[in-house]
């Protein structure tokens, strides 16, 4: 998809944060909307069917959680993109955007460089999606390869154990995504053995030490995620 088809809704009760944002997200050329609150923001995406929002938490009206909620179950905007961008920055406030449905949460303040280096991040995703059902996923120097289990990283060839090889293809299907462990559990594991949330640290601790540490972000309270 190219960036003059990918539009972005922007979220925000600050006029200032809305007008650096636009700026600088139109200057990449994608089609950025914006909205001053909650309520508005959720009409607006109703309206423009963003390919990603951006929101802010604090805000009048509608608060920026119950927002992500109501898109989240409005029809048409399931796979929305949603990233929080907030100054709340604690652990319960990161927990509750990503129970609301939210696929990042970035804090303020952030030099509008790094913001589009995340948001650009966030968007690869669009065109990652499409090869989800492949059963050769590349992703960067990574490609790994569901018919044979098999991974080959920047050339070199890596046989992983079956639950370490399912771990690493769920969270590279969506680079960046933050996956929940309750999630993780039930799409790697499923209803095949009960075990504990300390098998998943296991498993991602033998993957950092094979593919690589800077791939494997842990988010705190809530899961993890696969970064380039």
């Amino acid at each position: 998809m190219k960036k003059h088809d990918i539009k972005i809704l922007i979220v925000d009760d600050e006029p200032d944060i809305l007008e650096i944002l636009k700026y600088n997200l139109s200057s990449q050329g994608y089609q950025v909307f914006t909205a001053k609150n909650g309520i508005e923001g959720v009409e607006k995406a109703k309206k423009k069917t963003p390919h990603l929002i951006i929101l802010d938490v604090m805000m009048p009206e509608m608060d920026g959680i119950e927002a992500c909620e109501i898109i989240r179950n409005t029809k048409g905007l399931e796979n929305t993109l949603i990233t929080f961008l907030t100054a709340r920055g604690e652990d319960y406030s990161q927990v509750a955007g990503f129970d609301a449905g939210a696929d990042d949460y970035i804090t303020k303040p952030i030099k509008p460089k790094l913001l589009v280096s995340k948001i650009k991040a966030l968007l690869r995703r669009l065109n990652e999606e499409k090869n989800q059902n492949e059963d050769i996923l590349q992703v960067g120097n990574i490609e790994i390869n569901r018919e044979e289990y098999k991974i080959v990283n920047n050339g070199e060839e890596i046989i992983l154990p079956r639950k370490e090889f399912e771990l690493l293809a769920l969270l590279a299907s969506k680079p960046d995504k933050v996956f929940k462990r309750e999630v993780i559990l039930d799409k790697v594991w499923g209803q095949e053995v009960v075990v504990g949330g300390r098998t998943i640290d296991v498993h991602i601790r033998k993957l950092r030490e094979k593919i690589g540490d800077n791939h494997f972000k842990t988010v705190k309270g809530v899961g993890y995620k696969f970064v380039l």
